[in-house]
């Protein structure tokens, strides 16, 4: 196994509260199971601002950020059971790694933490 990226990503959780106040901020940013999740969430603010950091550390991790055709939309973020975030192996998303990296098949790793202030986002993507 070799790691192919790393990406990281801290945002100040009050800019993120002010953008989900603009519903088309919501709808440019976030999956439709992302928007229809976060009425589970008892707070919003958190759970929007950390997706946003994963997304972003997840761009980064690529080594592309935002262009070539990746969107924020293309990539998903969600939970396990035990509540683990995990990117969702989207089509386009395989298709993007695999012909950047060159590679057969490869995992995404996601770590979200926050804090008052601040949510942060820690992503590794590695060959399988």
């Amino acid at each position: 196994m070799k790691i192919l990226g790393i990406g990281v990503d801290i945002i100040e959780n009050k800019r993120i509260q002010n953008s989900i106040k603009n519903p088309k901020f919501k709808d440019r940013i976030y999956t439709s199971k992302e928007l229809k999740l976060s009425f589970l969430s008892k707070n919003k603010v958190d759970y929007f601002t950390k997706r946003f950091a994963a997304k972003e550390a997840f761009a980064k991790a690529i080594g592309t950020g935002f262009r070539n055709n990746l969107n924020f939309k293309d990539i998903e973020v969600m939970n396990d059971k035990l509540g683990k975030p995990y990117y969702v192996k989207t089509k386009k998303i395989t298709k993007i790694i695999k012909k950047k990296f060159n590679v057969r098949d490869f995992n995404c790793f996601l770590s979200i933490s926050d804090e008052k202030k601040y949510s942060t986002a820690f992503t590794i993507i590695q060959t399988i």
